[in-house]
Parts: C-alpha cells; structure tokens; sequence
C-alpha cells in the first residue's frame, strides 16, 4: 500500500508502528490529522504522542495521562509517509520528525538484552 491509496482510516492507521528511513522504531499512530482537499478528506499528518489521545479517551483518563507522560503532540506530515504496510515508513529520519526524543530516552533507560 502506497501513501496515495485509499485506506480506512481507523483500522488502517491508528495503532501502527512507525518506522523511520533507518528502521529505527518511532512509536505508534495515536491519531490522524484531516484536511478537506478538492471536496474530500484527506490525511493531512499522523499523530505521535500522549496529547493525541485526547479525542480517544474520556476526560479524567486523558488528564490522569497528561500529568503522568505529558500533553506532546508530533505531527508527521503524510508527505513524510514512504508506505503503509504491518508498519508507517518514513521517507525521512526519526529526528527530521521530532519522533527520537521518547524512544531514546526509553533507550537509555532499558537495557540492551531488554526486560528479564
């Protein structure tokens, strides 16, 4: 699937791991940001971050969220979308997104072998 096919949008995006030129991992889609183009809607960029779970969670567990991981919000413009596969890939790097700053600190904090 290609940036420019038409896919459902819940079931297509929401959840995905993104993954950026590298492979590297770069979190999941949280939400979709819409624009209307030429009478239809369109992907304008993807959602990365606690903020964008504000339309999918109730109000207290959206604000118990936000003071626990923060209200970030990274928008990653479709434009930056190589494909849509089991995964998003990304023509460009994790830092040109602003998507490295939560998986290196997560990074740092886990250890190479992972969890025992």
């Amino acid at each position: 699937m290609s940036p420019r096919d038409r896919i459902q949008l819940v079931g297509g995006l929401l959840d995905l791991p993104i993954l950026d030129i590298e492979g590297r991992y770069c979190g999941i889609v949280d939400d979709v940001e819409l624009e209307e183009a030429d009478d239809e809607l369109r992907v304008k960029a993807l959602l990365v971050g606690p903020g964008a779970y504000r339309g999918r969670l109730p109000a207290w567990a959206f604000n118990l969220l936000c003071r626990v991981a923060g209200a970030r919000i990274t928008r990653v413009p479709w434009d930056a979308i190589e494909r849509v596969t089991g995964a998003v890939v990304l023509t460009v790097s994790a830092a040109t997104c602003g998507l490295h700053r939560s998986e290196d600190k997560a990074r740092r904090l886990i250890p190479r072998g992972g969890a025992m």
